[in-house]
């Protein structure tokens, strides 16, 4: 058996932490990246080299399944058992036993002692209490002492919020993880883009219990006709192209009505799987999705493949599908695990199907809400402990509360919050840190401010801020250097040189750029172009059309006397502290 470069690192990893430390081990990588070669190689270690008992644990049959073929394919020299009610064996003498958890958390006497013990999608451990596994590891101990734990998975933190690995845990730290992007930029997972076009996701009236939205309320906001049929209408237009189309719906009647409208606009049969449907029924789906042609009856007919496939909460974890090529989430989460979980459906490689790429498309605004999948991390926090949220005023640009529906500086009234909890159409957020896209808006208007870094030592340079509004409540902005020197300096005359009167003379201080713009010696920007980098915090603005140069004049009576105004003055002058970062 001859293992990649970073599957072999991984097991040397985990020999490394068994050896050198008391604690249990975990190890990350990503869907798609052969997690069971990795335990095939540990466990015919395990029996082979240091005559050990290895049991392999997991949660679905289908794992159960896959991990058994692997080890089996891999060392054909092991006896391999599986103890599984669903898949009806009860194997207990082997020195390689596959279980299900759900089968033997009871029964570890049944089982006889492990020196080592394997759990697959190890992110489905219970944090605390009396869950099956922590029961089952309880159980163990007492049999062997000794017995070691090992953890795989491609999600180090739960479902439902929380590391995996902490002190207290079953376990206790990662000891090799390998990045999503990593592995798409040596060729072992499938590139992931996202479609073309921007919108938002309003959630503005879910409530989250035990880490996840209510499933009531996102099945309710999503289930309705104007949003099911503008979206299906989209899927249907975006994947013309594509072959294999998983679809994460909300609730089973909101899996039904997609699927229906699925099949209306694209004139082609969209399953269902749910947890009401009978075993047999999703054997036949899931094999019909995977290319297969399958008997329909008993004078031979067959039911052709499936292009369109609709789940709730059950094409997860576990399920592997190589041909799919299009990966739709067609609800909110707000467990960063589901959601790397979901868009994992679609990493495999399968070149025997031409598969290029997996297009994700978001109407839920996952994406937006815990960034690119390859730069999620999370942390245990303590409720209550972060900062406030805030929001922006359009007339004023004061930072203020989220929770303001009048601005405490000028007085505008904030329009009420949309209750729709999808978009019409996919979100354009780079499902992959480092994609890159550009975005046209007009202009309807523009503010200039001074910017001062908060807490900056005296002396330090000021910057000129331009805020361009593009909708309501929306604005693109960016900074330019009027006191910097060298390239900062440079990059600000030529941008003043491109908008100013002729004639009118370029700036030495912020305090001068802002009163001379705001006394009208700029040109107007009609439209910009936006460049976006899934990513990173600050956008690029990378064209801007620009209406006719204002003609020289002499400045007005307040910009004549910019060196007696205030150093903090934003009703005067649009002095901007509330952005200590920028984007340089």
């Amino acid at each position: 058996m001859i293992l990649r470069p970073y599957q072999q690192a991984a097991v040397d990893a985990v020999y490394n932490h068994l050896r050198s430390k008391e604690n249990n081990p975990c190890v990350v990588l990503p869907t798609g990246t052969g997690k069971s070669v990795v335990i095939a190689q540990i466990v015919r270690d395990a029996v082979a080299q240091w005559n050990g008992r290895v049991l392999i644990l997991a949660h679905v049959k289908e794992l159960l399944e896959q991990n058994a073929g692997k080890v089996r394919a891999l060392c054909p020299d092991l006896q391999i058992g599986i103890f599984s009610a669903g898949l009806k064996s009860r194997d207990t003498e082997e020195s390689v036993i596959v279980a299900g958890i759900q089968s033997v958390y009871g029964k570890a006497c049944d089982l006889g002692a492990f020196d080592l013990i394997i759990v697959d999608e190890a992110h489905l451990i219970a944090p605390d209490g009396d869950g099956m596994y922590r029961t089952f590891l309880k159980d163990m101990k007492v049999i062997n002492p000794n017995v070691r734990l090992i953890g795989l998975t491609a999600t180090p933190f739960r479902l439902k919020g929380g590391l995996i690995c902490q002190p207290e845990n079953l376990l206790n730290e990662v000891c090799y993880e390998a990045g999503l992007k990593e592995m798409i930029t040596q060729g072992y997972l499938s590139p992931l883009v996202s479609r073309a076009g921007r919108a938002e996701a309003k959630l503005d009236g879910l409530h989250i219990r035990g880490g996840e939205f209510v499933g009531d309320e996102i099945a309710s906001a999503m289930d309705t006709e104007e949003l099911v049929s503008s979206a299906c209408r989209e899927i249907v237009d975006l994947t013309r192209e594509r072959k294999s189309v998983l679809i994460f719906t909300s609730g089973v009647n909101h899996c039904r009505h997609v699927a229906e409208k699925i099949s209306a606009y694209s004139g082609m049969e969209c399953a269902v799987v749910t947890g009401e449907t009978s075993p047999g029924e999703r054997a036949e789906i899931i094999d019909r999705f995977k290319g297969r042609e399958v008997v329909a009856d008993l004078f031979g007919a067959k039911k052709p493949p499936l292009k369109f496939l609709c789940n709730v909460n059950v094409l997860t974890t576990g399920f592997d599908a190589v041909n799919i090529d299009c990966v739709v989430l067609l609800r909110p989460t707000n467990s960063p695990g589901l959601l790397i979980q979901m868009v994992g459906r679609g990493t495999r490689l399968s070149p025997e199907t031409g598969k290029q790429n997996c297009l994700v498309l978001d109407y839920g605004g996952n994406i937006m809400r815990h960034g690119p999948v390859d730069m999620i991390s999370v942390t245990d926090r303590t409720p209550g402990n972060g900062d406030a949220p805030a929001k922006k005023c359009p007339q004023c640009l004061a930072l203020i509360h989220a929770a303001y529906q009048k601005c405490p500086e000028c007085g505008y009234e904030f329009p009420p919050p949309s209750r729709s909890n999808i978009t019409e159409h996919a979100a354009k957020d780079g499902v992959i840190s480092g994609e890159i896209f550009y975005d046209e808006y007009a202009v309807k208007n523009v503010y200039y401010c001074v910017h001062e870094k908060r807490y900056a030592d005296p002396g330090t340079p000021k910057t000129m801020r331009i805020d361009y509004e593009v909708g309501l409540n929306d604005f693109r902005s960016e900074w330019v250097c009027p006191e910097h020197t060298g390239y900062a300096r440079g990059k600000f005359e030529k941008w003043w040189k491109n908008r100013a009167a002729l004639g009118c003379p370029v700036p030495a201080t912020a305090r001068e750029a802002v009163a001379w713009a705001n006394d009208g010696m700029l040109a107007v920007p009609l439209a910009i172009t936006v460049k976006s980098v899934a990513g990173e915090k600050f956008d690029r603005i990378t064209k801007c059309v620009l209406g006719e140069r204002p003609v020289m004049r002499e400045p007005g009576d307040d910009s004549a006397k910019i060196n007696d105004w205030p150093s903090n003055s934003p009703q005067d002058l649009g002095v901007s502290d509330y952005g200590s970062e920028i984007p340089f």
